[in-house]
């Protein structure tokens, strides 16, 4: 809903303490349950959440337990993702990460192992980078998404760590007139592919409240400076405040908003492949000029209702509904905008050939088998905590699992330069 939700009550079952290093919040049922997750990232600009999104994102739980976590606040979401959304899950627990400390409690690491669903809040993104990054946090939030295939998802901070680029804000935030003047200001502070890998988020880095202030202007430089690194094109996602953008398993986003009610904007953001695309000039203490006859990058906008029906295509980056092309360019330090085109260039993905690699029956408890394997195939089984329990070796045959413990899987299949991931359930 658009008006700000405020919690004042405390709902939870028990709250905990560890030594100061972490607080506990909990609702709900404390017994664990392991249902089949479906992946997808959902995140958000800030401000309130949008409660269509959420559902969204609760729903890919299926009935699980869903943690919070965080490094300020309390427990505001318990009741709202608990009961107030509607959508059945068997626990709702915020921990509350007061040091750095708590990235290495077994509490802790063994609640992040078993959330069926992951939801980041909204504070300050250079705690979440220093607490986690190189820790065994980052690993599990990592087999959260790539193993186990779980929905993650987050708001303002939350949103800004899950690209695998990311604007760290290590000394605080920039403005984007701070920005542009000189791209490589101390605040301007950018890490690369050394923390989060989220699918679809390759070369990524997402910006939020983008409607207050507005951050158009240091999104570019964002893209600039990530371009300039990698020496190749950059990609770019960003909410204003009251808008989410949920992508699915196959890299469907969709936007979520109050439009036309309210102004509410998505942007998904690329450095135009059509031609030489690094910035004329992005260098210290000079102004950024990114030009490129006037379509440094493209831009897909959509104004999205609440319905989540406008959507953008993650697996080619081109491929739109509901919205429209825009040109983004900067000249001397001032961004300018204007009316665009599609991009024309290859898919960001390469289409892979159709393959009759399948696993059967699903679920099963005696003898899981395969068809359609080659001679050079290998295996690696992970368990719901991701945990690998067997290869990697190769696979010829049928994999007896009737001593394997009940719950889901993950069975991962590689052939050459190709891997196959299936998600399976032991019954």
């Amino acid at each position: 809903m658009r008006t700000t939700l405020l919690y004042c009550l405390l709902s939870v079952s028990w709250v905990y303490i560890s030594a100061q290093s972490y607080t506990s919040y909990f609702t709900g049922d404390q017994t664990d349950v392991s249902p089949i997750t479906q992946a997808g990232i959902c995140i958000m600009g800030g401000a309130t959440e949008h409660d269509e999104a959420m559902r969204w994102f609760l729903e890919r739980a299926n009935g699980g337990d869903v943690l919070v976590i965080r490094a300020s606040g309390s427990n505001g979401y318990n009741d709202y993702l608990y009961t107030d959304l509607g959508i059945t899950v068997n626990s709702v627990e915020t921990i509350v990460f007061n040091s750095s400390a708590a990235s290495s409690d077994p509490y802790v690491l063994n609640q992040i192992s078993r959330a069926e669903a992951i939801w980041i809040a909204g504070g300050d993104q250079w705690n979440y980078v220093s607490y986690w990054r190189n820790t065994q946090v980052e690993e599990l939030l990592n087999n959260h998404m790539l193993v186990k295939q779980a929905p993650i998802g987050g708001t303002s901070a939350g949103m800004a760590i899950l690209g695998q680029s990311y604007f760290s804000a290590q000394n605080g935030t920039v403005t984007s007139a701070t920005a542009l003047a000189n791209p490589f200001n101390a605040n301007v502070t950018i890490g690369s592919d050394d923390f989060l890998s989220s699918p679809f988020l390759s070369n990524c880095i997402s910006d939020t409240h983008y409607d207050d202030p507005d951050r158009k202007g240091r999104h570019m430089v964002f893209l600039a400076r990530l371009s300039q690194n990698i020496g190749s094109l950059s990609y770019g996602i960003a909410c204003d405040e009251y808008t989410a953008v949920c992508i699915d398993e196959n890299g469907l986003a969709s936007a979520y908003g109050y439009a036309p009610d309210f102004d509410d904007n998505a942007y998904f953001i690329q450095v135009d492949c059509e031609g030489e695309f690094l910035p004329e000039i992005c260098m210290a203490s000079q102004a950024l000029d990114w030009n490129r006859n006037q379509a440094a990058v493209k831009v897909y906008h959509i104004s999205p209702d609440a319905s989540g029906t406008m959507t953008f295509d993650l697996s080619d980056w081109m491929t739109g509904v509901g919205g429209d092309w825009q040109h983004w360019w900067v000249e001397n330090g001032v961004l300018m905008t204007g009316p665009g085109t599609s991009p024309d260039c290859p898919s960001a993905l390469e289409e892979l050939e159709p393959t009759l690699l399948s696993l059967y029956p699903n679920p099963s408890s005696d003898i899981l088998h395969f068809s359609g394997l080659k001679t050079g195939d290998q295996v690696i089984v992970y368990d719901m905590y991701g945990h690998s329990i067997l290869g990697p070796r190769p696979l010829t045959q049928g994999i007896q699992v009737s001593e394997w413990s009940k719950g889901s899987y993950v069975i991962n299949i590689f052939r050459d330069t190709e891997q196959f991931s299936f998600k399976w359930l032991k019954e």
